[in-house]
């Protein structure tokens, strides 16, 4: 019986660590970012991207919101799309995920990314991929309400890393 437990504390030990840890180290949180600039002259380019959006479970059933993105790396290359929102296709309901396929300039690993909300209903966003030809995936953990009429999200590229908030 004693050999039992002996063998099982191992295993104790790395459950509560794992457990700590993610107490200890959360995800980044996003964060509303006032002086953010759209740059809106470098929206000609010949890079495409695919993004990926998924919609919370605990959002809104669906939204009538204005929803925009933009995303860029630490060389001020920037992709810009506004009006990803389209109610009458169901875009951003609950539950759900929206792919979007955005033309930029090409850019080097994307690191930041920012959402923009405006309208009444409230938006919920669990996570947001973009996918580049010449880039790794990025990922952004959100899983929290968007402002009403601020851009908010994360900004990774002064950090010396990946720009994956899961990797951060």
């Amino acid at each position: 019986m004693t050999r039992a437990v002996v063998c099982l504390l191992p295993l104790i030990f790395i459950f509560f660590a794992v457990a700590d840890a993610k107490r200890i180290f959360p995800l980044p949180r996003p964060q509303p970012l006032e002086s953010f600039k759209v740059n809106a002259t470098q929206n000609g380019g010949s890079c495409s991207y695919t993004v990926s959006i998924r919609t919370s479970c605990s959002s809104t059933r669906y939204t009538r919101d204005q929803i925009s993105v933009a995303f860029g790396d630490a060389y001020g290359n920037q992709v810009y799309a506004p009006r990803l929102d389209d109610p009458s296709s169901r875009t951003f309901e609950r539950c759900s995920t929206d792919t979007f396929q955005i033309k930029g300039p090409c850019t080097y690993q994307v690191c930041y990314l920012y959402l923009y909300r405006s309208g009444y209903d409230g938006w919920k966003p669990e996570s947001v991929s973009v996918y580049g030809y010449y880039t790794k995936a990025a990922t952004f953990y959100y899983n929290v309400f968007v402002p009403n009429g601020i851009w908010y999200g994360f900004d990774f590229c002064n950090k010396g890393g990946s720009a994956s908030a899961s990797s951060v």
